[in-house]
């Protein structure tokens, strides 16, 4: 299909030679556009490409010429080149033909970046950066991909495909100048196509995440905000049929977000798509709460207003339940409480009210005689067991007063509700029974405290990374709520986020685990991007892949610090992070978690190296992961041909197979075995002699097939 912004393009180089042309091919072109089938259609676009900067260039490569240092890096459409062969520090280079007439050129290597275009085929490989070991041999840990997502996730379907029981993304929302790139360049805001562009962006991704979702149970988690929500909801809907897909809308700034010529924002949404069996459990939280006086355990909602709304909570209804309650002003207990009144009298009519006392009649705000929930004798009765409270006068001079319903009696009976004691004025205080709480199902209104994204986004981030900036981080407890009711279940999970930024789903993946002991792992995809700062650091006559452009990147200056400060406990300065965790599951930041974590940086191998056996350094941690991210990683090829770690197994010399066998039957733990060879038929022998429970892999055809398949770009 012709493009239509390749045609746009056209149209306006026409137009300049020939006006009365442009505007005739424009004519039909504009049917063109009208004429097309009903639902969400947008321009693919030509394949992106990413810079592998620090990637080592060699003949064959494609490769961009780099501005002079102290000129921007970002290059609308920059040409390609292919290096036709290599000399000292000097390539020759031919311009690709998509790129005009092929025409030869030399340049400095160290002027030339490695560009790798989405319709290749690529092997990768990781290179561990660094690791944070805090927690238990066994448990597996947590890892950070440095690299493009869309390839980070091409690696993952050799890993993870269809094991992963949670995604949960938080994508450029396409609001602003300099929001994300598109084949290397920034989006601009009025960039006609930037529209689709962002849907192809997405839908590439997408359908290279949902090979790695487990289609019998799993869940997509995808927040935006109201400039491409339409557009996300109609392509998740076309490119997964099968899923049950539901929108929730949560408050993350009570106060608002300014926009000109319209209503502020106080809200964004959440897309949850439901594969297989996948439903929300219920949880104990209350997702819909707005007002800070409504009393929580955990974030469940305990105390409701005493007196009775709606058409039944008039006076006439019962007489027995209008009677005054007596506020000591001093103290705010309640002193005594009076006895109804005869139907006709008012108020007003009634004996004077005790010294120091306000009388809390259940009267409207509009002075109309309501009623209480209950009759005296039972408020009586309520009251002596701490089931009455009063709360803080409010500035019209008005007591709340509010009590605890039947239902919640019976759990503080049955002690899935604890009582800590009563307050100062007598009414209980709460707590749920952490070994029994109570679920409850979420609303798609969800309006807490705890979303909101300032305090809990980006001042809590300020205290793991003080002086480190992020863009709109996310609320660190709103991400746990959200995965809380897909993965409250499933101790085991594994989490995925490739659009993981400041590490907020890894944060909360490790709070979930701390509250209930699971052994959930996440996997977190970002770049390292320097954002803001490029226009500084490319004054400095600084480009990408230099180590002083580098550290300020987003994986380099952010996601590995926050997560490493979060498991330690201190910030990168060493000093312990101040604060307390909050809501579900308080406990100082500084005790950081029982957790491990290994960063990587995604490579990009050659076929021939890794049929050889050359790449395997670089294979290593891709076979670790699959088998669970457990323990070591297998690094080097040992002289006795064969080695077990905690969770797989490697043969590299056949003739060495008794050996094998042997250690793998008396290791515990090792789920995979991995076999070393290019016959088939010892691959098969070796295979046999194991049950049917392990993941037998044939190396490196099976590494190499999984990679061969064209992305049909």
């Amino acid at each position: 299909m012709v493009l239509m912004s390749t045609l746009s393009q056209l149209l306006r180089q026409v137009s300049e030679l020939n006006p009365s042309l442009g505007s005739d091919l424009a004519k039909h072109v504009n049917a063109l556009k009208r004429d097309v089938p009903f639902g969400l259609h947008f321009e693919r676009h030509r394949p992106e490409s990413v810079r592998l900067f620090g990637q080592p260039v060699l003949v064959g490569d494609k490769v961009h010429l780099l501005p002079p240092r102290g000129k921007s890096t970002v290059t609308a459409n920059p040409v390609l080149w292919h290096v036709v062969s290599i000399a000292g520090d000097t390539a020759k280079l031919i311009r690709d033909r998509a790129h005009g007439e092929p025409v030869e050129q030399t340049a400095k290597v160290e002027d030339l970046v490695v560009v790798a275009e989405f319709r290749d085929d690529i092997y990768p490989g990781l290179v561990q950066t660094g690791e944070v070991v805090n927690g238990p041999d066994n448990a597996p840990f947590h890892t950070v991909i440095n690299g493009e997502n869309y390839h980070v996730l091409k690696a993952l379907t050799y890993t993870h495909a269809g094991k992963v029981d949670a995604i949960y993304i938080d994508p450029p929302y396409n609001t602003r100048d300099k929001d994300w790139k598109y084949n290397n360049d920034y989006v601009d805001k009025e960039d006609a196509y930037r529209h689709s562009k962002w849907l192809a962006m997405m839908e590439r991704r997408l359908g290279v995440a949902r090979q790695l979702l487990n289609p019998d149970d799993s869940v997509l988690i995808v927040t935006i905000d109201e400039k491409e929500y339409l557009r996300l909801g109609m392509l998740l809907d076309q490119m997964f049929p099968e899923a049950r897909i539901q929108m929730v809308s949560v408050v993350i700034n009570g106060q608002g977000s300014a926009r000109k010529n319209a209503m502020s924002r106080v809200d964004e949404y959440i897309y949850f798509a439901y594969f297989g069996a996948a439903r929300p459990v219920p949880a104990p939280i209350e997702t819909l709460l707005s007002d800070d006086n409504q009393s929580q355990v955990g974030a469940e909602r305990i105390w409701f207003p005493l007196i009775r709304g709606g058409k039944s909570g008039v006076r006439s209804k019962s007489n027995e339940s209008f009677f005054p309650v007596y506020i000591n002003r001093e103290t705010g207990a309640i002193d005594s409480v009076g006895h109804p009144i005869p139907a006709d009298r008012h108020p007003s009519e009634t004996d004077p009210v005790p010294t120091g006392c306000d009388a809390v009649w259940p009267m409207s705000k509009a002075g109309s005689e309501g009623r209480w929930q209950m009759a005296r004798p039972e408020f009586l009765s309520r009251l002596s067991e701490g089931y009455i409270r009063v709360g803080r006068q409010g500035k019209d001079g008005r007591w709340p007063i509010t009590y605890i319903r039947t239902g919640t009696i019976q759990r503080i009976k049955t002690g899935e509700i604890v009582v800590e004691g009563k307050d100062p004025r007598g009414a209980l205080i709460l707590s749920n029974d952490k070994d029994n709480p109570r679920g409850r199902t979420p609303k798609t209104v969800w309006y807490l405290k705890s979303h909101n994204a300032g305090t809990y986004g980006t001042d809590l981030l300020n205290e793991f990374l003080p002086g480190r900036d992020f863009p709109f981080p996310k609320s660190l407890y709103a991400v746990e709520d959200t995965l809380r009711f897909f993965v409250k279940g499933k101790p085991d999970a594994v989490v995925l986020d490739f659009f993981s930024g400041s590490g907020t789903t890894a944060h909360a993946v490790m709070r979930l685990n701390k509250q209930d002991g699971g052994r959930r792992q996440c996997i977190s995809v970002t770049n390292n991007e320097v954002g803001d700062v490029e226009a500084s650091l490319v004054k400095q006559n600084l480009r990408p892949g230099d180590p002083d452009w580098e550290k300020f990147g987003i994986c380099d200056y952010i996601t590995k610090p926050r997560i490493t400060a979060a498991i330690t406990g201190r910030t990168p300065d060493g000093a312990p992070i101040k604060g307390d965790y909050k809501f579900t599951g308080e406990f100082p930041m500084s005790d950081g978690f029982e957790a491990n974590a290994r960063f990587f940086t995604l490579t990009y191998e050659r076929e021939d190296v890794v049929d050889q056996n050359l790449a395997f350094g670089r294979i290593a941690p891709l076979l670790w992961m699959r088998a669970g991210s457990v323990g070591r990683i297998i690094t080097d090829i040992p002289n006795k041909g064969w080695e077990v770690a905690d969770s797989y197994a490697i043969l590299f010399d056949i003739d060495q197979e008794n050996a094998f066998v042997k250690a793998v039957e008396s290791a515990e733990g090792v789920r995979a075995i991995y076999v070393v060879t290019s016959d088939q038929y010892n691959f098969q022998q070796v295979a046999k002699r194991f049950p049917s429970g392990f993941d037998k892999v044939m190396l490196y055809r099976s590494y190499l097939t999984n990679f061969r398949i064209s992305n049909s770009e």
